[in-house]
């Protein structure tokens, strides 16, 4: 199967799933402001399978998000191929993604997510279950960390099996599991990664600028990044990328003022999707959203203090509105 994103050179910047935050809303914010591929939060194949509505709500796309994928995990080959089918039924997306990357424990203890680096032979299989099982309807992707700990740095081996299994593009975070989020991301892995295999590389971790990207670019063999955490705060950070890509200038930084409009427009979009139920129960949904939107704003911990306590729109608001006066008046 195609994947049109990467012809005639395109070096695309991929919205990286992230569990609570990469809802439909805010993929749609994202893809406004310069995201070129999107992949949705990750969903159990067990869930798919039981038809769960919580479950089937994590896999919503608008065309407008489009290339979309939905990601999956599970350790059983079959069971997530039959999930694929399922989701498949429901709306084409543009790709199935496999979650082999995933360190939360409740993720890990099911046998999926990073687990599976540990596993090759099990990693193979479900690889091979997914990619039999809807590879003939759309192209099927992973996502993977380099490795369970620095003592066991296996990305290479692992990209070597998911390609002979089928994955047209591997998505590597570079780092291991045992490390979470911590330390820097090893670049010389995923560019060791990216050389190791024909199919498209997407590289993930600490890429928070045009010039992050335009680096990776040029010093390494990926085809493309993958942009996560710096996002949740500064959703503007694909629209950056783009523009210095290609006038090697930095943009004028974006406005508190327009920043505030922006979170102001998430909460009532949120508000508006359904998704986390009503105006007290979004709000309260959005409060980490409104805490890490805020990171480096002048005056940022009260801001925060007063952020984690709200549970209505007005309320955001009035915050907006007293923030932006006491700013003036500095």
């Amino acid at each position: 199967m195609s994947l049109p994103w990467f012809s005639n050179n395109a070096f695309p910047l991929y919205l990286a799933p992230m569990a609570g935050v990469t809802d439909v809303v805010f993929r749609s914010i994202c893809k406004e402001l310069g995201a070129d591929v999107m992949v949705t939060e990750f969903v159990s194949a067990e869930g798919i399978i039981r038809q769960d509505d919580r479950t089937r709500k994590y896999t919503e796309f608008t065309d407008g998000q489009r290339p979309c994928g939905v990601q999956i995990f599970g350790g059983d080959g079959e069971r997530m191929g039959e999930a694929a089918r399922k989701i498949i039924d429901w709306k084409q997306p543009d790709f199935i993604d496999i979650n082999f990357g995933c360190p939360v424990n409740k993720v890990v203890a099911k046998n999926g997510g990073s687990s599976l680096l540990k596993c090759c032979d099990t990693l193979a299989s479900v690889a091979s279950g997914v990619a039999k099982a809807v590879g003939d309807q759309v192209p099927v992707t992973a996502k993977i960390r380099i490795g369970w700990d620095e003592k066991s740095i296996n990305a290479p081996e692992v990209c070597r099996i998911l390609q002979e299994e089928g994955m047209q593009t591997i998505s590597i975070h570079g780092r291991t599991r045992a490390q979470g989020y911590r330390g820097e991301a090893n670049w010389d892995v995923i560019d060791a990664c990216a050389r190791e295999v024909s199919v498209p590389v997407v590289g993930n971790g600490d890429i928070c600028s045009g010039e992050d990207v335009k680096k990776r670019r040029e010093t390494t063999a990926v085809s493309g990044v993958m942009i996560g955490r710096a996002a949740m705060q500064n959703p503007w950070v694909f629209r950056e990328a783009k523009h210095y890509l290609t006038t090697g200038e930095h943009p004028e930084p974006v406005a508190v003022t327009e920043r505030w409009k922006m979170i102001i427009r998430h909460c009532s979009m949120a508000m508006e999707s359904d998704r986390y139920g009503n105006e007290r129960q979004t709000i309260m949904a959005m409060r980490s959203r409104l805490m890490t939107y805020c990171k480096g704003f002048p005056g940022a911990k009260p801001l925060r203090q007063r952020l984690c306590t709200v549970s209505s729109l007005q309320e955001v608001q009035d915050v907006a509105a007293e923030y932006l006066e006491d700013l003036c008046e500095v």
